[in-house]
C-alpha cells in the first residue's frame, strides 16, 4: 500500500510549527541597526558588535495567524501570480499559444535534419539556448520573481516537446537560479554586498565570469541528462501522472480545426497599441539601460515601437492568433526594458501582463463579460499557487516575531573563529547557506550579514572579495529548494509540482551545486586573482 504524500500546504504548515517551536528553544536576541546609503538606496544594516539579549517571544497561537501575516508580507507576489494567471487564461482561450507551440514544433522538425544539429540534437540546442538566456538574466539583473510569468509559457512547451513540467521549470527557474548564484553584475546581490564591503562596484568580474560558466556547465548538463531520460521514457518522470493536467491543455493535435481569421477589433487593438508605444517612444527617446555599474543610452523604445509596427502588421495579415503571439513577445520585450531601464518590479510587470490579457481578449472580439469570465477562471485555476506563497511567508514571520533570527545569525558568525583561511571562507559559505533558509531575500541578507562578515575577513586575513563570493554562492543555490522562498513556492504552484516531489528530485542536484560552490571558493584564498 502506497504511503499518501502530504499536500504542499501540510508540509509548509509543519515547517511553521517547527519555526514556532524554535522560538521556545532559542533565546531572544537582537542587533542594533543603522541606515546607510548603498548605490543611492537606503539599506538597514547591522551595527558591528551590537548583539544583545532581549526577552524571547515564544510563538503560540501566532502560528495560526502566520497565514494572514504571510499573506500581508508576500502580497506583491501573490497579486502578481493572480493577475498573471487571469491574463494568461484570457490569452489561452484564443488558442494563440497552441498555434505558437505547433508552429515552433513544426519549425524544429524542419531543422532537425541539418547535419550540424543532428549531432547534438535540435531539442538539446533549444533547451540550452533557453537556459542560457534565463541564466544571463539571473546573472545580470537578478531575474527571480519574473520567472513565474514564464512558467505558464515554457511548461506547456516542454510538455509538447515530450518532456515534463519539471524540465519546464528547470530550463526557466533553475537556469535563472544558476545565473543568480553565479551572478556577474546582479545589482541586488553583488552590488549591495560589494557596496557594504567598501569594494569597487562589480570588481573581481573575471573570476565571477569563470564561476558563472562552470556553474552553468554543470547545471545545464544535469538538466539535459534528466530531460533526455524523461523523453526516452516519459513514465520515469516523478510528475508523469500530475502532468496529465498539462497534457489535456496541450491540444496541438487539433490545431487544424482552429479558424484563422483577423477581426476588425484586432486591427483596432494594433492601431491603439502602436499609438501608445509611439507616444512613449517620443517621450522617452533615449533609455538608460543599466547593466551592472555600466549605463547604456539606447533609443530602445523607438526601436521596439518600430519592430511592433512591422511584426504586428504582418501577423495580422496571417491571423489574429499570430498577432496575440506578437503581443506576448513585446510584453516580454518591454518587461526586460522596464526592469533594466526603469526599475520595474512586480507591480509594473503584473500590470503589463494584465494589459496584454485585455488586449488579447479584445483582439478576439470577446465582449467585456466574456473577458471578465475568462480572467476569473484563470484566477481560480491559479489560486492554490498564490495561497501557498502566503503560507510560506508565515515561516519567516514566526521567526521574526519570536526574536530568534538575530540570535541564529550571531551564533553562526561566532562559529567561524579560529578555522584558518580556507576553513573560514568555507564556514562563511555554510553560514550563508543556512541563513538563506530563513532569509531568502538576497538584498536583505547582504544588508544583514556583510557588515559582520567583511570586517571579520580582515581579521582572518582573507580578501573581502572572497567574502562576497561566499555570500553570492550561499545566497543562490539553496533558493531552489528552501520552502521560505516565495518565488520557488509560486513557481511550483503555477507548474502544479508538489513541493515534496520537487525536493526529492532536486536535493542531489543542490548537493552537487553546494559542493561546486565550495570548490570555487578555494582559489579565492589560495590564488592571486584579479580584484581579490
Amino acid at each position: 500500500m502506497l504511503k499518501k504524500i502530504p499536500h504542499t500546504y501540510v508540509i509548509v504548515f509543519f515547517i511553521i510549527i517547527i519555526a514556532a517551536i524554535t522560538t521556545w528553544i532559542v533565546p531572544g536576541g537582537e542587533y542594533d541597526r543603522t541606515t546607510v546609503v548603498v548605490d543611492g538606496v537606503e539599506r538597514n544594516i547591522i551595527v558591528d558588535n551590537s548583539f544583545h539579549d532581549v526577552d524571547s517571544q515564544p510563538q503560540t497561537w501566532q502560528l495560526f495567524s502566520a497565514f494572514f501575516m504571510g499573506f500581508e508580507k508576500q502580497a506583491g507576489i501573490i497579486v502578481f501570480i493572480l493577475m498573471i494567471g487571469g491574463a494568461f487564461w484570457v490569452m489561452n482561450q484564443s488558442r494563440a499559444i497552441d498555434v505558437g507551440i505547433f508552429a515552433f514544433l513544426k519549425f524544429t522538425k524542419k531543422i532537425e535534419h541539418w547535419k550540424a544539429l543532428k549531432i547534438v540534437g535540435v531539442d538539446n540546442v533549444i533547451l540550452v539556448l533557453i537556459m542560457l538566456m534565463f541564466s544571463a538574466f539571473g546573472a545580470i539583473f537578478g531575474m527571480s520573481e519574473e520567472t513565474i510569468a514564464f512558467i505558464i509559457i515554457i511548461v506547456p512547451l516542454a510538455i509538447s516537446m515530450g518532456y515534463d513540467s519539471i524540465t519546464g521549470v528547470a530550463i526557466v527557474f533553475i537556469a535563472a537560479g544558476l545565473g543568480f548564484a553565479g551572478a556577474i553584475l546582479n545589482p541586488f546581490t553583488i552590488g549591495i554586498a560589494q557596496g557594504l564591503s567598501d569594494l569597487p562596484l562589480f570588481s573581481g568580474l573575471t573570476y565571477r565570469m569563470f564561476s558563472w560558466l562552470v556553474i552553468n556547465a554543470v547545471g545545464f548538463t544535469f538538466i539535459l541528462f534528466y530531460a533526455n531520460k524523461v523523453k526516452r521514457n516519459p513514465e520515469k518522470s516523478p510528475v508523469y501522472h500530475i502532468d496529465e493536467y498539462w497534457r489535456k491543455r496541450n491540444t496541438q493535435d487539433n490545431v487544424d480545426e482552429i479558424k484563422f481569421h483577423t477581426p476588425i477589433s484586432a486591427w483596432i487593438v494594433y492601431i491603439v497599441t502602436l499609438a501608445a508605444l509611439v507616444a512613449y517612444a517620443y517621450i522617452y527617446k533615449i533609455s538608460d539601460l543599466e547593466i551592472g555599474n555600466r549605463h547604456f543610452l539606447i533609443p530602445i523604445l523607438p526601436i521596439s515601437a518600430g519592430l511592433f509596427a512591422i511584426l504586428g502588421f504582418f501577423s495580422l495579415r496571417k491571423s489574429v492568433h499570430f498577432f496575440i503571439l506578437i503581443l506576448l513577445l513585446f510584453t516580454i520585450v518591454y518587461l526586460i526594458i522596464g526592469v533594466m531601464g526603469y526599475d520595474w518590479y512586480v507591480m509594473e510587470i503584473a500590470t503589463l501582463f494584465f494589459v496584454m490579457g485585455l488586449l488579447s481578449g479584445i483582439s478576439m472580439q470577446y465582449d467585456a463579460n466574456t473577458i471578465v469570465k475568462h480572467f476569473i477562471d484563470g484566477v481560480k485555476d491559479i489560486t492554490s499557487a498564490a495561497l501557498v506563497v502566503g503560507l510560506a511567508g508565515g515561516i519567516i514571520i514566526i521567526l521574526q516575531e519570536g526574536k530568534v533570527i538575530d540570535t541564529i545569525l550571531n551564533s553562526l558568525s561566532q562559529s567561524m573563529m579560529g578555522m584558518g583561511k580556507i576553513g573560514t571562507v568555507e564556514m562563511m559559505y555554510v553560514v550563508q547557506n543556512i541563513i538563506n533558509i530563513i532569509i531568502p531575500s538576497g538584498s536583505a541578507k547582504a544588508a544583514l550579514t556583510m557588515p559582520i562578515m567583511a570586517p571579520f575577513s580582515d581579521v582572518i586575513g582573507i580578501s573581502r572579495q572572497a567574502t562576497v563570493m561566499a555570500f553570492q554562492f550561499g545566497d543562490g543555490f539553496t533558493n531552489m529548494i528552501t520552502p521560505t522562498s516565495g518565488v520557488l513556492i509560486g513557481v511550483l504552484g503555477v507548474a502544479r509540482i508538489p513541493y515534496d516531489i520537487w525536493v526529492k528530485w532536486i536535493y542531489k542536484f543542490i548537493l552537487i551545486l553546494v559542493l561546486l560552490g565550495a570548490l570555487l571558493l578555494i582559489p579565492t584564498v589560495t590564488m592571486s586573482l584579479e580584484g581579490f
